[in-house]
């Protein structure tokens, strides 16, 4: 049985209808007619008829509870986000490629939903890996029940950890090949095609520093662009397509000078991602005339666009 508006003569009447089968067929019959629906709603009758009826009601009665304030809910989780971005995760090949790279690799819960769980997090309320554990209280996350602090702590050491020596070929010369790196690289082959080409990518760096007593194994003192001199820090540098995907990251010691980086991205990106044909565009941080000259040495050709101060390179000054 439902509740029907039906109109007659101007006006909206509402009915209390069944569903019955007859003759190999589904017919409406009407049980009730209630009355005019303004006349319903105006008078209250509407909603003390509803409430009256929800008393015989299990479902209805809670929640009818729940939103008058006379029953505390127990527990609320959201499901929306792990389903949304869990479906993100799967179409984009994510997940696929942090279990490739697990292969072979033993642990006693599942990383791939711990690495998910971390993204999860920094795309709902950005924060540590300790808030992550407090913030999963509230989020269903299928695959992620039992995951614990250590357990994160456990696939970010795996994903920063330095991978065999036979597997270094194409590593930058600030820091070695990792687990990560391999993920990139199996995205990118992923969803590249024949005539897939870096046509034009992007470069560039920032500086993120530690607070308290952080860094005293990986952070070292640099021009930081927080302006905090003061702290050790990390250098970090991204790469992303002409279309602003992202194609890799580097995490390098605080020290690593902006015009020193820019070679290594270049030779990491033909080594490992097959990219012949490339053209890089940076900002003036990159430029020296030992990097302008390795660019140009380079066989095949690297073609590069780096900005510049008009006032600071006689070239550009008088012919642009």
């Amino acid at each position: 049985m439902f509740v029907r508006q039906k109109k007659s003569s101007g006006h909206n009447y509402l009915q209390i209808v069944e569903n019955r089968w007859e003759g190999g067929k589904v017919r409406q019959r009407v049980l009730l007619t209630l009355g005019r629906e303004d006349e319903l709603r105006s008078g209250g009758h509407l909603d003390a008829l509803l409430a009256s009826g929800s008393r015989f009601s299990e479902n209805l009665l809670l929640l009818s509870a729940i939103k008058e304030g006379r029953l505390e809910p127990v527990a609320k989780r959201h499901t929306g986000p792990g389903l949304v971005f869990g479906r993100l995760w799967a179409e984009t090949g994510c997940g696929a490629a942090v279990q490739q790279a697990l292969e072979g690799r033993q642990f006693g819960f599942d990383v791939e939903r711990a690495i998910f769980a971390t993204v999860l997090h920094r795309l709902c309320d950005p924060g540590s890996d300790r808030a992550c554990e407090r913030w999963m209280g509230d989020y269903a996350i299928p695959g992620a029940e039992g995951l614990a602090l250590q357990h994160f702590y456990r696939a970010m050491a795996w994903l920063g950890g330095p991978l065999p020596k036979g597997e270094q070929g194409g590593a930058t010369p600030f820091a070695p090949r990792c687990a990560k790196d391999l993920i990139e690289e199996d995205l990118f082959a992923r969803r590249r095609t024949l005539f897939s080409s870096l046509s034009l990518c992007f470069f560039d760096t920032t500086s993120i520093y530690f607070e308290g007593e952080g860094g005293e194994s990986a952070g070292r003192y640099g021009h930081s662009k927080d302006h905090r001199p003061d702290l050790k820090q990390m250098v970090v540098g991204a790469v992303l397509d002409a279309e602003g995907n992202p194609v890799c990251c580097e995490m390098w010691p605080g020290n690593t000078t902006d015009v020193k980086s820019l070679l290594p991205i270049v030779n990491r990106l033909r080594a490992r991602f097959g990219i012949a044909r490339v053209c890089i565009v940076s900002d003036r941080g990159m430029i020296s005339d030992e990097t302008v000259r390795k660019l140009d040495a380079m066989d095949p050709p690297v073609r590069y666009i780096l900005g510049a101060r008009m006032r600071a390179v006689k070239e550009v000054g008088e012919e642009v």
